[in-house]
């Protein structure tokens, strides 16, 4: 097994040689963003691993031009920052060229880049029934047995829960070896996910390998099966506000091509791209080509797919699941409730504290994410009511003043939050963008992009 896969790496190598993969980095063509072209030998999965790198530096793909097809991957992405203007900072262009030109083919294949080594540290991966006050018990437990949360991340969908956290021993700041204690951390943990006493499984997961947590994160509920729609009893107004939310997700099979047409329409956010790239391939599909557009708050894409096996989409039922996957990947990262930044020095039991502090004031956390550099605490949560009201400000108050008015700071308020678009109208299930794709042999025939020769 070891031998193939060293040939495999060898032969990945040797076609990189022959081929080496360039990057163009343009700011000059576009006036408002920065435009980034990037040609390579085609190889499955390359496309997810170039958006990997882009969206792990922080940077927005407002459009993206996509086709893979004949053996040859030539993708280009207008990006800009956070602030949304062009990428100027050298280091993070230099980062670009390096991660994605001739110099990575000589040293780890690209699949690893993006990914943190956590030898260090221990990792941890759970999932579960979501509830209120979950992650306040998660964390409790583990601030009983010693450990020191350093980063962890926490998606919440369709009443599911996955977390992935590093931890450290709390005594000496190095990753937990002891097997036996491992152990007891394991199965503590997954009591607590069954504390719900729901048929579904609960997962707890520990290793000392190397994790992109984003990607993780999809794979764990897309194997959690939280696509799957669930019976929830609610109001009618809740249920009209998540039909309103629902990405409008259609796949159509272009016969003549042998192509399934993937269209997505949503509201757009940070990662998206990724997101959607993430769960097709995670599902075996193949992106032969593909458009990504953005305009004002919408994003539009499209995609142009086959199975690994070279099949189009074969039924009506596999249809309906790429398109229930799709709508799952985009709705775990949407920020549901009232966003709050929490910002001082760390310290043992501070994670577990404030989420408790949440908990006793009726919070439930719907999405976190967890940090630590140079000895401060770096936190963001997304909180709700656990009775589905409107947060009142008085809570929010006391919370504040509970944990101190400088440490804890709300960055949006839930009215903001409780507004939703209205759907986009209604068009022909694909606009087939790339109809004259197939009469032309380069990206610059299509009108959409200049020449970089």
């Amino acid at each position: 097994m070891s031998f193939s896969q060293d040939m495999d790496d060898e032969y990945e190598k040797l076609i990189r040689r022959m081929n080496p993969p360039r990057v163009v980095i343009d700011n000059d063509s576009c006036k408002n963003a920065t435009v980034i072209r990037v040609d390579s030998a085609n190889e499955y999965g390359i496309l997810l691993e170039v958006v990997q790198i882009l969206t792990d530096l922080n940077l927005t793909i407002t459009k993206a031009y996509i086709s893979s097809d004949g053996g040859w991957f030539m993708d280009v992405f207008n990006v800009t920052d956070q602030d949304g203007n062009k990428v100027t900072d050298e280091v993070v262009l230099d980062y670009i060229q390096k991660s994605l030109g001739p110099e990575a083919c000589f040293s780890t294949p690209m699949r690893t880049i993006g990914v943190t080594p956590s030898t260090d540290s221990t990792v941890i991966e759970l999932t579960g029934c979501d509830r209120p006050g979950l992650l306040s018990e998660l964390t409790a437990v583990l601030t009983h047995l010693r450990c020191s949360v350093l980063n962890a991340e926490v998606w919440t969908h369709n009443t599911r829960a996955a977390a992935v956290m590093q931890v450290t021993d709390d005594s000496t700041g190095c990753a937990i070896s002891d097997p036996e204690r491992l152990s007891r951390i394991k199965n503590l943990l997954r009591n607590v996910l069954k504390g719900s006493n729901t048929p579904r499984e609960a997962k707890t997961v520990l290793s000392h390998g190397e994790v992109h947590t984003d990607r993780r994160l999809h794979q764990m509920m897309f194997e959690d099966r939280d696509y799957e729609h669930r019976a929830v009893v609610d109001d009618d107004s809740s249920s009209i506000q998540d039909e309103r939310q629902r990405p409008d997700v259609c796949v159509d099979n272009w016969l003549d091509k042998d192509y399934s047409v993937v269209t997505v329409r949503c509201k757009d956010r940070p990662k998206l791209l990724f997101d959607t790239v993430c769960t097709l391939t995670d599902m075996q599909y193949v992106v032969f080509h593909g458009s990504v557009d953005t305009e004002g708050t919408e994003a539009y894409q499209e995609y142009y797919v086959r199975h690994i096996d070279g099949s189009p989409v074969k039924s009506e039922a596999e249809k309906q699941r790429v398109v229930q996957c799709l709508e799952a990947a985009i709705n775990r990262r949407v920020s549901e409730g009232l966003k709050l930044e929490l910002c001082t020095t760390d310290r043992v039991g501070l994670l577990s504290n404030v989420t408790r502090i949440f908990r006793e004031n009726s919070l439930t956390v719907t999405r976190a994410e967890v940090k630590t550099k140079g000895g401060k605490a770096l936190n963001t949560f997304y909180v709700s009511d656990a009775s589905g009201y409107s947060i009142d400000a008085k809570t929010i108050d006391s919370i504040r003043q509970t944990i101190g008015q400088t440490i804890l700071k709300v960055k949006n308020n839930p009215e903001e939050q409780q507004q939703r678009q209205k759907p986009p109208s209604q068009e022909s299930p694909t606009r087939f963008l790339f109809g004259g794709l197939f009469k032309s042999k380069s990206f610059v025939n299509f009108g959409l992009v200049r020449s970089y020769s």
